[in-house]
């Protein structure tokens, strides 16, 4: 019903966002890294949607990106995961870092987030794992986070080994595992070639 929304950032709270598109104050719910990405109370801001129908409340889910709505979606596929679960989910992990998890089955790193249990975990790897699309493994067209850490040498890696042919879980899982032992996307391309035998 609703693909994005822009309009005027009129208040932000813990949670969530209220857009003021030419009179009308949407509230959106939005993950930790879509409010990172919010510019102050009184700019403007373009909100990709979600809407929530359930018998007792009709809600919106906002998100910074595309990558993120299309992330937080497949997220609601998996029985079990509700709207805020899915949403919690987006403001613990990057969508980058999902990805990566998801891909190399690293259901633990999931369990960070309050309320996933193993079992849910494992089931989020075991039908996610084949939907993860490259671009969510480099990162590319994400909304960084203000005063985060960049990601960059990890992100530029996967990228090089999805070029030289890799795919995008043999690329993620080779990084994820050097990722430690050097800065420079260079060093770790090498070191994650040495891995995979290339």
């Amino acid at each position: 019903m609703y693909a994005h929304i822009e309009g005027i950032v009129s208040e932000k709270t813990a949670d969530s966002i209220v857009l003021d598109a030419n009179g009308v104050g949407y509230l959106l719910n939005v993950s930790g890294a879509t409010l990172n990405a919010a510019p102050a109370v009184g700019e403007r801001m373009k909100l990709y949607c979600v809407l929530s129908v359930r018998e007792d409340a009709l809600e919106l889910f906002g998100f910074a990106t595309r990558e993120e709505k299309r992330m937080y979606e497949r997220l609601r596929n998996v029985s079990g995961v509700g709207p805020r679960t899915a949403l919690q989910i987006l403001s613990v992990l990057s969508v980058r870092e999902l990805s990566i998890a998801l891909v190399t089955g690293d259901a633990a790193a999931l369990t960070r987030v309050p309320g996933i249990g193993k079992k849910t975990a494992q089931r989020l790897v075991l039908e996610l794992r084949d939907k993860v699309e490259d671009s969510e493994l480099t990162g590319q067209g994400a909304a960084p986070a203000p005063n985060a850490a960049s990601d960059g040498p990890e992100a530029e890696a996967i990228a090089a080994l999805i070029s030289l042919g890799y795919s995008s879980a043999e690329a993620a899982r080779a990084v994820s595992q050097v990722s430690g032992q050097a800065s420079e996307p260079d060093k770790l391309i090498f070191l994650a070639l040495r891995g995979l035998g290339g």
